[in-house]
């Protein structure tokens, strides 16, 4: 077993026990891959959700460039459901969990198509 798919094991275990939900895995596999080499450094893997300026780079790189959505307030009000939805308590917010969410969220299963 390939050290990535390790990770999506990992990812979609968090999402079994701290979401109480059955992953979709051919989009979690998806997403976990478009999130690149960062899913190998333990503090990119994660995300910072009482840093703002991590939460902007969330609604600019992924929800704007990558799913194509257009700004606005629904954005930020989108992470912090999604953020509260995983546990805010909760120290290890995985990227691609986290990434999951949002594209469920929004819909746009079809970007990873």
């Amino acid at each position: 077993m390939s050290k990535r798919d390790e990770l999506i094991g990992k990812y979609a275990g968090d999402i079994r026990d701290k979401l109480g939900a059955e992953p979709d895995m051919d989009l979690l596999r998806k997403v976990t891959i478009g999130c690149g080499p960062s899913i190998y450094n333990a503090d990119a893997e994660t995300v910072a959700s009482s840093d703002q300026a991590e939460l902007d780079r969330i609604r600019k790189n992924y929800l704007m460039k990558k799913l194509g959505l257009s700004d606005g307030p629904e954005l930020m009000d989108a992470i912090n459901a999604v953020i509260d939805k995983y546990g805010r308590s909760n120290r290890s917010k995985y990227r691609p969990v986290v990434y999951y969410l949002l594209c469920q969220h929004f819909n746009k299963q079809s970007v990873y198509g």
